[in-house]
Parts: structure tokens; sequence; C-alpha cells
């Protein structure tokens, strides 16, 4: 079998940096053929820069829109390195273009079995919750909670007055973010029936 060449490697790194907004970890670029002492001649060539201990992203690549959430996803990663995060709470409320405010921390939630020796980030906020895949969806490239389990979250954390997150609901649902089938699903669940007779308004 013939050997991977240099440029072998490197097509192989931008196409996967090219699907990740130019990020890429350590085990990847491992993976790829990129050894410990290449990497630290990529960095200090000016090539690829470290963003975080195991996280790089190519020099030349253009940032994406955001790349704060590239970064924490990839951060999430688990020793398999698989990202374990899916970004929620008041963070996907303005991924979803439903609240006009920016948080100041990136919120996102993680699995209950989620560890890290290291201390965790300032910039995060991090919710323990098993989000199932059908509550998640792509957006800027990463996963984020869906519209309906964003405003169900938030709104059971109380950390967004109700009605700012009642005019959310409201506008989610006439542009279609949030479907009846969602809303006819959530309201079988006691928890979230309350929740939503919040969001829609109702006594509790």
């Amino acid at each position: 079998m013939q050997a991977r060449s240099y440029v072998d490697d490197g097509r192989a790194l931008v196409r996967l940096a090219t699907a990740q907004g130019g990020f890429f970890t350590s085990k990847q670029a491992a993976a790829i053929g990129y050894t410990a002492p290449k990497r630290s001649y990529h960095v200090n060539a000016g090539n690829w820069v470290r963003e975080r201990r195991g996280i790089f992203r190519l020099a030349l690549h253009p940032l994406p829109s955001r790349p704060d959430l590239v970064l924490w996803w990839l951060w999430s990663c688990n020793r398999q390195d698989e990202p374990q995060g899916i970004y929620s709470h008041q963070t996907a409320l303005s991924l979803h273009e439903l609240t006009d405010v920016m948080p100041s921390r990136v919120h996102m939630s993680i699995p209950s079995d989620f560890r890290r020796s290291a201390a965790i980030p300032k910039a995060l906020v991090l919710h323990l919750a098993d989000v199932p895949a059908a509550e998640v969806e792509i957006v800027d490239g990463v996963p984020v909670t869906k519209a309906l389990r964003t405003l169900l979250d938030v709104a059971s954390a109380e950390a967004v007055p109700i009605e700012d997150l009642r005019a959310a609901f409201a506008e989610a649902k006439r542009t279609g973010k949030i479907t009846r089938s969602e809303i006819a699903e959530a309201e079988s669940d006691q928890t979230r029936h309350d929740l939503l007779r919040k969001l829609k308004g109702g006594k509790r």
C-alpha cells in the first residue's frame, strides 16, 4: 500500500477543519497523521493557531460568524473525541433569534455522565441534561436544542421574564419553529404541560 503523502494529509485536514469552521482537535489531527512534533511545527510556523489545549484552528481559514460556538463544542469532546455539548437555554434562544439579548456566557447542555478533570471555563454555563436527538437541530454548524425545548428549559430555569418568553413562543409558532405536533407531544408530559401553560399565558 502506498504511504500517504504530506499533501494528502494536508488535504484531509483542510476537509475536516472546513466542516468545523476551521477548527480541529489534536486527536483529529493525529488520526490523519500529524504527530505531536508535526503539530508543534505547524503552530510555531504560524500555519495553525492553538485556541485551547488540544484545539487548533487553521490560521488562514475564514472565521465562522460565531467561532466561540465551534470552540466550546469541540471543548466538550469525551475521551473518544466525540463532542458532547448541545447549545441550550439563553444561548439557544439567541441562536433561534427569539431574543435580542446576547447572553454574557455560553449555555450548553451536557449529558449526565460528562466528566472533566480541569476547571470549567468561566465563559460557560453547563446544564446537566440528556437531550434526545429529536430535540436537537443544527444551527450555524453546531447542535442546538430546538425552539420548543429551548423555551421550556428557559421557562423552567426562570432566567428570563415570562412576558419575553411568551412573545418568543408566539413568534416561534408563527414562523414554524414550533409545530403543533411538538406542542401536542409536550402537553402529554405533566411538567411540560404546566410550563406550556405559562408560555401560552394560562393560569397555573
